[in-house]
């Protein structure tokens, strides 16, 4: 599965609204003041990633920094980071929690 793949369906599962431009999602944002449009990929982002797992009621869970597991329900995702210390734990995280979430939209169709 692509990314773009991945992430469409961590936003179906999210229900995020978004639109596809340049090959990349797009969502709106509202805030206090005014809204405003902003790429959404959780995969590249620590706050989107910890919105999507706070939005879907993830568990996440780090195992000696070499092993990422998100749960929710009768989802899980496990993401090896590797024994030799060049593994990113946030990269890992991050792509762990929009798998979970993707399971999570699969299951929506």
């Amino acid at each position: 599965m692509t990314d773009r793949e991945l992430l469409e369906l961590a936003a179906k599962a999210a229900g995020i609204d978004y639109i596809i431009s340049g090959g990349q999602l797009w969502t709106t944002i509202e805030g206090s003041i005014n809204k405003h449009t902003e790429r959404w990929n959780p995969l590249a982002n620590d706050g989107q990633a910890l919105r999507l797992a706070v939005a879907l009621e993830m568990l996440v869970h780090i195992e000696n920094c070499f092993y990422v597991i998100v749960c929710k329900e009768d989802v899980s995702c496990v993401e090896h980071i590797g024994n030799d210390g060049k593994g990113c734990i946030y990269a890992a995280t991050r792509r762990a929690i929009v798998c979970a979430a993707a399971e999570i939209g699969k299951e929506l169709k």
